[in-house]
């Protein structure tokens, strides 16, 4: 028996596989975080399909779909059960269309237990619009503030392994938030994808009653950071790191030069943009330190005179935040943050009362008739 189920339903099962059955192009471009391309219709014949469907009308274009997709039906299949692992199976398309509908109908026949989402991948999109879309998150942010080099990913991912309910940003784009932000990371998602990961994150942090960020600016790279999380942030607790200038310099190097030819080339790129604000002569002058594999005092250079005075933080305690810890000893400084954020009077409480149930409004909406093959 194949049911059909809402977005906000769908994100709520337990333990099951969700298979995005549109083509390569379309999943990867953005799909449902967590979710495998399992494609009825590769690339090619989805326009194939599409075509048919303009030209000669959507019996024509069903009956090609069916037949580009059933001499693979069984290995289809199969590839389902593999992944599944006997998992109940969630399936998704573009609008809710016939893909879904026929993919259900196969694993319905072969035994598997299957949803569908109503509305497919359009529904889920205007799912993330809406949880986005609201003027205040149901959460209290906790900032994590600091000069370049104190740890602060570093903190947000021991926080994270220790349960604690962390938005990486940064993680999220793959993106650094500088001009040396993509050394030595790969391509960052599409927008889309981008926010599907941080509603993804915040609806993971909502039994928790706070979220764990660092600061960032409204763009990532060429990514922007959704308004409502920026107006959370403003208002939420700030908490500031601070170190050594030796110890963030250690940091840094080891970040960005763990790569081929100690990521050399693109250092010196990156470097090489900033020749507005520290000149042609001085860039010229640290791109040939990199050359010859002196990064200390490079980076040393890059923070004290460009990127402190740029960020601003303080390098010691200030009363202008709600807590300051030394991550010289980051085990210590993890401990620290944790026990305080756990105490905090949010901590564990959920505005409203019910985790998600004021979003379950933003579920989608059943498909419209007439949909065919690679337009579904």
């Amino acid at each position: 028996m194949v049911k059909e189920v809402n977005v906000a339903e769908a994100l709520s099962l337990p333990n099951v596989l969700v298979v995005d059955v549109r083509s390569e192009g379309e999943f990867a471009e953005a799909t449902i975080p967590g979710a495998v391309n399992v494609p009825l219709l590769d690339n090619v014949e989805r326009a194939l399909v599409g075509t048919v469907y303009k030209e000669k009308g959507p019996a024509e274009a069903r009956k090609l779909g069916l037949e580009l997709v059933s001499p693979r039906l069984p290995c289809w299949v199969e590839t389902v059960e593999r992944l599944a692992h006997s998992r109940q199976v969630v399936l998704f398309c573009w609008r809710g269309g016939l893909r879904s509908h026929f993919a259900a109908a196969i694993l319905d026949v072969m035994g598997f237990t299957v949803y569908r989402i109503l509305g497919g991948y359009k529904a889920y999109r205007r799912f993330v619009n809406s949880y986005l879309g609201v003027e205040e998150l149901p959460l209290k942010a906790v900032v994590i503030h600091g000069l370049t080099g104190v740890g602060k990913t570093i903190l947000l991912g021991r926080l994270a392994e220790q349960g604690l309910p962390v938005l990486d940003l940064e993680g999220l784009a793959r993106h650094r938030g500088s001009v040396y932000g993509k050394i030595g990371l790969p391509p960052s998602p599409s927008q889309k994808m981008f926010e599907g990961l941080i509603v993804q994150a915040l609806m993971a942090a909502e039994e928790k009653g706070v979220f764990v960020v660092e600061c960032e600016s409204r763009r990532l790279g060429n990514l922007l950071v959704p308004a409502v999380v920026l107006r959370a942030m403003e208002k939420g607790y700030r908490v500031l790191l601070y170190d050594s200038l030796e110890n963030r310099v250690r940091r840094i190097r080891q970040e960005y030069t763990s790569g081929p030819q100690q990521n050399i080339p693109a250092l010196q790129e990156a470097t090489t943009a900033l020749a507005k604000y520290l000149g042609a002569r001085r860039v010229a002058e640290l791109n040939q330190l990199l050359a010859r594999g002196e990064f200390d005092q490079v980076f040393s250079y890059l923070l004290t005179k460009y990127y402190d005075p740029l960020y601003g933080y303080p390098g010691e305690p200030s009363p202008d935040y709600d807590l300051c810890v030394n991550t010289a000893d980051m085990d210590e400084a993890v401990n620290r943050v944790r026990e305080w954020i756990t105490g905090l009077p949010e901590y564990g409480r959920v505005k409203g009362g019910e985790p998600g149930g004021y979003r379950k409004h933003a579920a989608g909406s059943p498909p419209g008739p007439g949909v065919v093959p690679g337009a579904g």
